[in-house]
């Protein structure tokens, strides 16, 4: 079995999908949490100088997605045909959108520009991403593609908490196909033992 290691901040985040589908496919890993103070020192030593980075057998490789993606096929979620994983990039990549265009409010830096930002973000972007997504799962049964639990469902479930916390809110609360999403991964023993055993983090 490889040696795995997920280098990433003491938050969920973008590491999270990589802790879950370990988790998931109950594949050993260490999970080095790394502190702002360390992380300078550490920086040069990461594929171009960001995290998270996930190690397989000592290789580091960078880009959650990707990283995702190639878990998701050692652990059997990843699509039975080509078709299959495309359904799946295509919600994940709806997904990364959707984070794209929360977080680039989120992190404004000018609280007047904020605020202007933040009209759009709750009064467009966010319910039509909602609506959209909720769609999707309701046409897949409580799931994101092909009617079957996929990766897809553990990339959503695993940075919502990351998109709650920048939206300060509860994205799925009024989304009843996304909540069966979310459901459904965490009612999944292995993933239940790792939301159980985490460090508790707000992010």
């Amino acid at each position: 079995m490889p040696d795995y290691k997920v280098y990433y901040f003491n938050v969920k985040a973008l590491g999270e999908p990589l802790r879950f589908l370990l988790s998931y496919g109950n594949l050993p890993f260490d999970d080095v949490r790394i502190t702002r103070e360390e992380w300078p020192a550490l920086k040069p030593t990461m594929p171009m100088g960001q995290m998270p980075v996930l190690q397989v057998d000592g290789k580091k490789v960078h880009q959650s997605v990707a990283m995702s993606r190639y878990l998701a096929k050692q652990v059997g979620l990843a699509g039975a045909d080509d078709w299959e994983n495309l359904m799946i990039d295509t919600v994940v990549d709806t997904v990364n959108d959707f984070r794209l265009k929360i977080a680039v409010v989120s992190y404004e830096p000018d609280d007047e520009i904020k605020e202007k930002k933040l009209v759009t973000l709750n009064n467009e972007v966010i319910p039509f991403y909602l609506e959209k997504l909720d769609d999707i799962a309701r046409e897949n049964n409580g799931y994101l593609a092909n009617s079957k639990l996929s990766w897809a469902d553990i990339y959503f479930t695993a940075i919502l908490d990351y998109l709650n916390y920048m939206t300060k809110s509860d994205l799925v609360a009024s989304s009843p196909n996304l909540q069966k999403v979310v459901d459904n991964v965490t009612s999944i023993e292995s993933i239940r033992n790792w939301i159980d055993k985490r460090p508790k983090t707000e992010i």
